[in-house]
């Protein structure tokens, strides 16, 4: 078969030219799945696009979710008029444009307008200040989408006038119903064509999507429209047509936002909790989505000091050998040195009294009265007593300004079957 036939099979017999997600879309609330706690029956959400009475919101959530979909529902539903832009490509001349016609549609029919701005994260903070005053008095109702968090990544100024809305990455069960529909529905999806899809090749495409309805539905049109048809005539998407189709889980993980700081977060927990095996999952989400290496080199060596600090304090040797070591061989062979530190540091004895000592001294010294350097440990060294002149390298003379004196910032850690204080 030549390459230009890869996907002929059945494509005449589509009557709309645009990828299966995007005519698979819901077009009414009810088509909307898993996202009840927004838009379930006397939600807020909900009553309010009902009545056509929705306010500026910033919808959040993960790829896939639905929030391009909830604003063409709204688009379908509203009597306003409903303008789309994408903060990528459009600019603060784009949105004068709108707010132009907005005024014109408030003064000369009373009529509201509605834009919606995908990704609005993606607009600099001088642009988010253009939208604002304008949104502030009425003029538009925004809807801003996004998947990072808003309240990080948006103007506070312009999330304090909207209402954040999470919308949640869907379940398995709401992935198997889109394939479902997808291949009855004749109309806009591949109903018209003659497909079997094997249960384990559904239950594939559902898990590996992620929680992402586009990647299911993309992975699903490329299986089907690749494979040709037997001599019954159907398309037979088997489990193995399934993986060649999506070929790999769809991480849900952007480097610059929330499920990145999530990942990392969970990361440094579970070495801290000392299970290493929740810590190499996580390690090995961020090094298969492409993580800089040296920025997980770089988190150990921290988690090295602050929650094993004394109680093993090689810990933080072996951290700091990692990155050395991963800067020097790269990937994939780093992988191994990242776990090597990885299990060392969450199966190693914990302490957070570094950590804790340091935060009480500069607290101290940021708070109290701390006095002056005693004289006898100044430059000159009046009166100063060399410890290693005495027996044992040690003697007694005072090292605290008078005002700190008696104050403990070093607290060693008890430890179950120690002799009842972490090493020093």
């Amino acid at each position: 078969m030549a390459d230009s036939d890869l996907f002929d099979f059945g494509v005449e017999q589509l009557k709309d030219s645009r990828p299966l997600a995007a005519r698979m879309r819901p077009r009414t609330l009810d088509e909307v799945l898993g996202q009840d706690h927004i838009l379930g029956p006397g939600r807020l959400l909900r009553r309010a696009i009902e009545a056509d009475r929705i306010g500026s919101m910033i919808l959040w959530g993960p790829p896939g979710s639905g929030k391009t979909t909830l604003a063409e529902v709204i688009a379908n539903i509203t009597r306003a008029e409903f303008v789309r832009l994408n903060a990528v490509t459009a600019g603060v001349a784009d949105v004068r444009e709108v707010v132009a016609r907005a005024l014109d549609n408030l003064k000369l029919y009373g009529k509201r307008t509605i834009l919606f701005l995908d990704e609005i994260h993606r607009f600099n903070r001088a642009q988010q200040d253009a939208l604002l005053p304008h949104v502030e008095n009425g003029v538009v109702v925004l809807i801003g989408a996004t998947t990072q968090n808003p309240f990080f990544e948006v103007n506070a100024p312009l999330v304090s006038r909207s209402r954040v809305f999470e919308l949640k990455p869907l379940r398995k069960e709401h992935i198997l119903s889109l394939t479902r529909s997808a291949l009855e529905d004749a109309e806009r999806g591949l109903g018209n064509m003659q497909v079997r899809l094997d249960d384990d090749a559904a239950d594939h495409l559902a898990e590996y999507a992620n929680g992402d309805a586009r990647s299911a539905l993309n992975a699903l049109e490329v299986a089907t429209l690749s494979t040709p048809p037997g001599p019954d005539g159907v398309v037979h998407i088997t489990l193995g047509v399934a993986e060649e189709s999506i070929q790999r889980r769809a991480l849900r993980y952007d480097a610059a936002g929330d499920m990145h700081y999530d990942v990392v977060s969970a990361f440094i927990k579970s070495m801290r909790g000392s299970d290493p095996d929740a810590a190499l999952h996580y390690l090995a989400r961020m090094i298969q989505s492409g993580e800089d290496p040296r920025f997980i080199a770089r988190r150990l060596m921290i988690h090295a000091s602050e929650d094993v600090g004394m109680a093993d304090p090689r810990a933080l040797l072996v951290a700091a050998a990692a990155l050395t070591a991963v800067e020097k061989v790269g990937m994939p062979e780093a992988r191994i040195i990242l776990a090597h530190a990885t299990i060392y540091i969450a199966t190693a004895p914990k302490s957070n009294a570094v950590v804790t000592a340091i935060g009480r001294a500069i607290a101290d010294v940021e708070n109290k009265t701390i006095g002056h350097v005693p004289v006898h440990l100044r430059t000159a060294g009046i009166g100063y007593k060399y410890p290693h002149d005495y027996p044992g390298n040690w003697v007694e003379q005072q090292y605290m300004p008078d005002e700190l004196l008696g104050v403990k910032y070093y607290e060693p850690v008890a430890r179950p079957g120690s002799d009842g204080e972490e090493s020093e």
